[in-house]
């Protein structure tokens, strides 16, 4: 019985080892991007992704839980932005505009509470067909067990990220088709 518990004790110490050793091995930040090609000049594009208080309109998260609470402060449209929500389902947290570049790019502070802070950004670039866009994220992973888990943002956020991106596509190009 001794032999047993020696050896169930050292494969535990080795399994420990490598997942710490491990997680240093892997990246300390999380990160994904998703791109998309929408049928509408940039400023249009913009109209909508530069303005929280619009972020609804694409957001995939907003029919997760169409109960949530938004509230906005801050400036309009510039750095300093901020939209705080409340949501039963989802959680809490803030978005906070830190980059704003007219036309061209948008980016934000994201903070989630216990659940930790990462930041976002929308990248416009003209395209021959009208505006290519790239929704970025990034979240920083400190400890092993943060590590291991960025293995599955891309899994876990990317989805989410192409539907948005799918629902500003078609809000972008019906408001651009319009007069």
């Amino acid at each position: 019985m001794k032999r047993f518990i020696k050896w169930f004790v050292g494969i535990v110490a080795i399994l420990a080892i490598i997942f710490i050793a491990g997680a240093y091995v892997l990246p300390g930040e999380a990160a994904l991007d998703r791109r998309i090609s929408i049928n509408a000049p940039p400023e249009k594009v913009f109209a909508i992704v530069g303005d929280l208080r619009r972020f609804h309109e694409f957001s995939p998260w907003a029919e997760m839980d169409p109960d949530t609470k938004y509230s906005f402060s801050g400036p309009e449209k510039a750095v300093g932005q901020q939209m705080s929500w409340q949501s039963a389902k989802l959680g809490n947290g803030s978005q906070t505009i830190t980059d704003y570049v007219e036309n061209r790019r948008i980016a934000a502070d994201l903070d989630f509470g216990e659940m930790g802070k990462a930041k976002a950004s929308m990248d416009l670039s003209p395209a021959a067909a009208g505006t290519d866009v790239i929704w970025g994220f990034r979240a920083p992973l400190g400890n092993p067990l943060e590590r291991w888990m960025g293995l599955l943002y891309d899994r876990w956020i990317g989805p989410d990220y192409e539907k948005g991106l799918i629902k500003l596509k078609a809000l972008a190009e019906i408001e651009a088709a319009s007069p």
